[in-house]
């Protein structure tokens, strides 16, 4: 799947709305038939292509929302009001809408399913797009290995698949832990992604090895796989409290946008 997904990216394919899904007042889900889609990892991302009457196009680039599953795509796409593209696809488009796609891209902020190492997911607004796109693929591997989330946004009307997640975190091995910016719920302060929420929320780094004699072995979750993503501030910080809580900037992969 992944040597078709490579040699397909290039191709721009039109693309039909099958449904639309509303997530928050500014975020909406667009699930899309894709003709001959060769397949795509969770993590990859496509470029979304308009075509006005007079020729003139834009395009953007949206992470993939959805574990594969044969010619259906989901993105989830947050509305940016000066936006060219955005707009259109989280407000305007209806089933039966077409547009162009090219993809999957991307190699490097990808889960892949032989992976059995347990997951650590940090996301900071839509960030939580390709990440949804992980914990969806895991559960369509079965997967038992625990996953951990630490998801930064504004409020809670902000969070994208609030109630997925919610039913994951009660069904699955998922746990969840929040930062609000904005506003919170009551009894909950409001802040920022910490030290305190790491050392809360996400595994434990590994122990240091002792300074004589053979190191133990380490507990499977002190070797998390690390995906964090969301703006260019959140990612710094978030991948910068990892690596001070001890976790090797090398197991760390970041992708960041704005």
């Amino acid at each position: 799947m992944a040597r078709a997904a490579v040699s397909g990216r290039l191709t721009w394919r039109a693309v039909t709305i099958a449904a639309t899904r509303q997530e928050t007042a500014s975020a909406r889900t667009i699930v899309l038939d894709v003709p001959g889609w060769p397949g795509h990892l969770a993590g990859q991302h496509v470029v979304a292509r308009l075509t006005a009457a007079d020729g003139y196009a834009s395009q953007r680039d949206y992470s993939i929302a959805s574990a594969p599953h044969g010619d259906r795509v989901e993105l989830t796409v947050q509305r940016a009001d000066d936006g060219e593209v955005s707009p259109w696809l989280a407000g305007v488009a209806r089933p039966g809408d077409q547009f162009d796609l090219r993809g999957p891209i991307g190699q490097w902020f990808v889960w892949h399913p032989g992976d059995d190492r347990p997951l650590l997911l940090l996301a900071g607004g839509s960030g939580i797009v390709p990440l949804m796109a992980m914990i969806r693929a895991r559960e369509q591997v079965k997967s038992e290995a625990p996953v951990r989330l630490i998801y930064s946004a504004r409020t809670p009307a902000d969070v994208i698949y609030a109630h997925e997640l919610s039913e994951r975190s009660r069904l699955s091995p998922l746990t969840l832990s929040y930062a609000f910016t904005r506003a919170a719920p009551d009894g909950v302060k409001t802040g920022r992604i910490d030290a305190a929420l790491i050392a809360a929320g996400a595994f434990p780094p590994a122990p240091r090895p002792p300074a004589a004699g053979p190191p133990a072995a380490d507990p499977p979750e002190t070797r998390p796989a690390i995906f964090v993503c969301g703006p260019a501030g959140f990612v710094e910080t978030a991948a910068s409290l990892l690596v001070a809580a001890g976790h090797p900037a090398g197991s760390i992969r970041t992708e960041r946008f704005g």
